[in-house]
């Protein structure tokens, strides 16, 4: 099966699938509960994800939107993301695929439970594959966060509207 078609509908998605049965196209509609997306925090309050996208930002404005709408794309399909997307790594740990003109961002994430996905590890793809290191840095990073989910969640500060 492949996804044709996507609307979002509050918190919910709709996919369009074309399903092949008997030589046949067969379209049907499925819905995909939205999947919330959440910044790893190292114990420091270091956020390696945030922190690697504010820098993208400033050196490629159009390679970050790429990753900001390839995580958009996370929060509404959630485990139904695929290639060219997202795809699987190992251990637990996926990657989102973004790439600007030639150059290619990987977001490294993992689930934890059904509908909540943390990005974890974020690089700029040099190589042929993710190299180990950072798939490693993920694996790490997705242990301490199942020890530990709350400690290693970030939160947005609110603004008071105090100077």
């Amino acid at each position: 099966m492949r996804t044709q078609n996507l609307k979002h509908r509050g918190h919910r998605a709709t996919v369009f699938e074309l399903a092949y049965y008997n030589n046949i196209d067969i379209v049907r509609e499925c819905t995909v509960p939205e999947t919330q997306v959440v910044f790893y925090q190292e114990e420091d309050g270091e956020v390696p994800v945030l922190e690697w996208l504010t820098r993208l930002l400033k050196e490629d404005r159009k390679g970050y939107a790429n990753c900001v709408a390839r995580i958009k794309q996370l929060g509404m399909l959630g485990y139904e993301l695929r290639r060219p997307g997202a795809d699987y790594l190992r251990d637990g740990i996926y990657e989102l695929r973004a790439k600007h003109i030639r150059v290619q961002y990987r977001i490294l994430y993992f689930f934890h439970g059904q509908n909540v996905a943390i990005l974890a590890q974020a690089i700029t793809k040099e190589q042929a594959a993710v190299p180990a290191i950072d798939i490693e840095r993920a694996i790490a990073r997705k242990r301490l966060f199942e020890e530990k989910p709350e400690a290693h969640t970030y939160y947005e500060e609110e603004d008071d509207g105090q100077d």
